[in-house]
């Protein structure tokens, strides 16, 4: 195989946990707006993540909305809070409380094993993050969190959401790398699949609660371990159903420094 040049990441829930730094903003929300302190904002935050996920998939399949995660996150806000569930909420939040609880999506800490791992990779690979935030969330996500990246490379800049087309093959453009010399790491197979098929190499993240993210009642896509990996005798697979294969799973970003080195 030829020598990996590039590792392109996804962003929200590979590199940063999304889950517990949203849950910790609205919290703070809540009580600067008088909310009652039993409100399930881990509730909230999974039902926001989800209705986006959920149209960031129907938008790259040529659906309508916008191709901008600050006014998706804004709309997704709205229909959430004409839930009668989140009544009590939707009546303490005024237009200027929803603008500044959007942008807390550009406020979201590293998982605890990233920032140094990427620090070590950046000495050997271009490291970049290709994801369905739109830029200005993406560049305030990396000097927020401390990810040092090469470069960051946004969906939005390619017209479409991951994972149609253009944003993978765009990114090989612009890297000028060959897709053997590429590898997409992320912690959703729906992502993966999207690289591989136009030839990227792949490692998946196995973060808590990442997949799946949207098809609810569904057999999870089945992860088989490349053979790389596989000769190490970590024989790791997730979930049921459909199989797809990838180069090598990972429990940590310190393994992906070693998988790295045997996939070479």
């Amino acid at each position: 195989m030829p020598e990996i040049k590039a590792l392109v990441f996804d962003a929200f829930g590979t590199t940063v946990d999304w889950r517990s730094s949203m849950v910790q903003h609205l919290e703070a929300f809540g009580k600067k707006t008088s909310l009652p302190p039993d409100t399930d904002w881990t509730k909230f935050a999974q039902e926001w993540r989800t209705g986006y996920m959920v149209n960031t998939k129907s938008i790259s399949q040529g659906g309508p909305g916008p191709l901008n995660t600050d006014k998706l996150h804004r709309q997704l806000l709205e229909d959430l809070l004409m839930k009668p569930e989140w009544k009590h909420i939707a009546d303490a939040w005024d237009e200027s409380i929803r603008d500044e609880i959007t942008f807390a999506w550009h406020y979201l800490k590293a998982w605890p094993d990233v920032v140094q791992t990427l620090r070590k990779l950046k000495e050997k690979y271009i490291i970049t993050t290709l994801s369905n935030g739109n830029m200005r969330l993406l560049i305030d996500m990396a000097k927020h969190a401390d990810l040092p990246w090469d470069a960051v490379l946004s969906a939005e800049m390619f017209g479409a959401f991951k994972p149609a087309p253009q944003p993978y093959q765009s990114t090989l453009q612009h890297l000028s790398v060959a897709p053997s010399q590429c590898v997409m790491v992320a912690a959703h197979l729906f992502d993966l699949k999207g690289a591989a098929a136009h030839g990227m190499r792949t490692v998946y993240v196995n973060r808590p609660d990442e997949d799946p993210p949207v098809d609810t009642g569904k057999e999870r896509v089945v992860v088989k371990v490349g053979a790389e990996w596989n000769a190490k005798g970590a024989n790791k697979s997730v979930g049921g159903g459909e199989e797809f294969a990838v180069d090598a799973i990972v429990d940590s970003f310190e393994d992906l420094v070693e998988v790295l080195e045997i996939m070479k």
